[in-house]
């Protein structure tokens, strides 16, 4: 079925827009859509994906859009319907529009050099092939470039797997076991969910499967006292409060009260009464001094380049600069060292990131383990191993979506190490029995 030619016009207006790079893609293709009322569910969901693979091209797509009396802008709107629906349904194209596509449609992509290939800024690919080696950044780069499956988590205090399966199969929506995430679902296809029951009723989220993995690898359980302290719109939170079966204490800590306005209607709807969302105006707040020394886990998702998420968010590689990233490992380091007072005698830190540098990840945990001897690294799989998700990892947890078809994640499991008792204030059941208890409930 044939695209009306309206919507090559507004791929173009909205495109000049996003190329401006002055917010996020996804801000400025609703502004769009919300100045644009007429459009349906199909012509937003073309444009959007017009958009986005343009965004996940665009080192390729502007070195061939730049020759020639065309418009370039007009060319790249072209290049990103044809890449999304075909040339054939694009209606109203002159006669050197369709040979102009046609000519881009054959030429061989492997053939190119390696850096076109990658469609990455220089400073990132540079980093990338010196930290995995130019096959392996390669092989990164292009499953970067594809769009990112749609992944549910199953809210366990209202569901299992097994049926929300069968309930999505009726609506029809085919959806699958993931591998790694114990409640996780990919959906084959990209459909509408919000107005599922599932979805309204809070038995199934929308989260990837690193993010869940990230979630478990905490090891919360029951009737503990928790910190996400970086909770953002709360996906982990509300994982972490199913894992904890709904008791203990959840404190979601977050600086953007935007942010934590986001967790609200998610929280309403998961039936869990053990999150408490408490706005902070850094890491050093009052309110976290005086929960120091009392959380036995705590979680870190911290502010990160965001680099992980590029098949979600392929503009942050066109947007992130490479002077920010020092920046980001300052504000790393504090966070870490702010949230490591929340941690008691023998509880655990877990700090995380969705960036696939070395310089936001294993730099920042080493940093903090030299200027903090009172904890230690738990070898993430011994971890993984505990929590019975089949993943071979080392000291790191380091999810890649070339390996493991998730965003890419990072996580280290820091431990405050346990001070000795007197003999005499030495409970009479030994610890790691009650340790072994708590760990099958969770």
């Amino acid at each position: 079925m044939r695209l009306p030619p309206a919507i090559l016009g507004n791929t173009e207006e909205v495109l000049r827009e996003v190329l401006r790079f002055t917010s996020p893609a996804d801000v400025t293709l609703s502004r769009y859509f919300k100045d644009h009322p007429r459009f349906g569910g199909r012509e937003r969901g073309v444009i959007a994906e017009a958009v986005y693979a343009v965004l996940r091209n665009k080192s390729f797509f502007t070195d061939y859009a730049g020759a020639g009396n065309m418009p370039s802008m007009r060319k790249l709107a072209l290049l990103g319907l044809s890449e999304t629906v075909g040339i054939d349904a694009l209606g109203g194209l002159s006669e050197d529009e369709t040979q102009f596509l046609t000519r881009i449609q054959e030429v061989d992509r492997k053939l190119l050099p390696p850096q076109m290939r990658a469609n990455l800024p220089t400073w990132l690919y540079e980093k990338l092939v010196a930290q995995f080696g130019e096959a392996e950044a390669l092989e990164l780069a292009e499953v970067l470039n594809t769009p990112a499956p749609l992944d549910l988590r199953v809210n366990s205090i209202k569901a299992n797997r097994d049926e929300v399966i069968a309930e999505l199969a009726k609506a029809p929506i085919a959806a699958e076991p993931m591998p790694y995430a114990p409640l996780g679902l990919r959906v084959l296809k990209k459909p509408a969910l919000q107005n599922l029951p599932l979805f309204k009723e809070g038995a199934i989220e929308v989260q990837d499967e690193g993010s869940q993995v990230l979630a478990q690898l905490l090891g919360a359980r029951r009737g503990e006292m928790v910190v996400d302290f970086c909770a953002g719109a709360g996906g982990k939170t509300l994982a972490l409060g199913a894992t904890m079966r709904n008791t203990g204490r959840l404190y979601a800590f977050d600086v953007s009260e935007k942010r934590l306005s986001k967790l609200k209607p998610r929280l309403a709807r998961s039936g869990l009464s053990n999150v408490h969302p408490v706005l902070i105006a850094h890491e050093r707040d009052a309110k976290i001094k005086r929960l120091a020394g009392k959380i036995d886990r705590v979680l870190v998702d911290a502010p990160c380049s965001g680099l992980g998420t590029l098949r979600r968010n392929p503009d942050v590689k066109w947007r992130q600069r490479p002077e920010a990233i020092g920046e980001m490992q300052e504000k790393q380091a504090a966070i870490l060292d702010g949230a490591a007072r929340l941690v008691k005698n023998g509880g655990r830190l877990v700090y995380a990131t969705c960036s696939l540098l070395n310089e936001e990840n294993d730099f920042i945990v080493e940093q903090f383990l030299a200027s903090h001897p009172d904890f230690e690294l738990v070898p993430a799989s011994a971890v993984l191993a505990e929590q019975k998700i089949p993943l071979e990892m080392d000291k790191y947890l380091k999810m890649l979506p070339h390996k493991h078809q998730t965003d890419g994640f990072f996580a280290a499991v820091l431990e405050r190490k346990a001070k000795a008792k007197p003999a005499s204030a030495t409970s009479a059941a030994p610890a790691d029995a009650a340790e072994g208890d708590a760990g099958e409930e969770a």
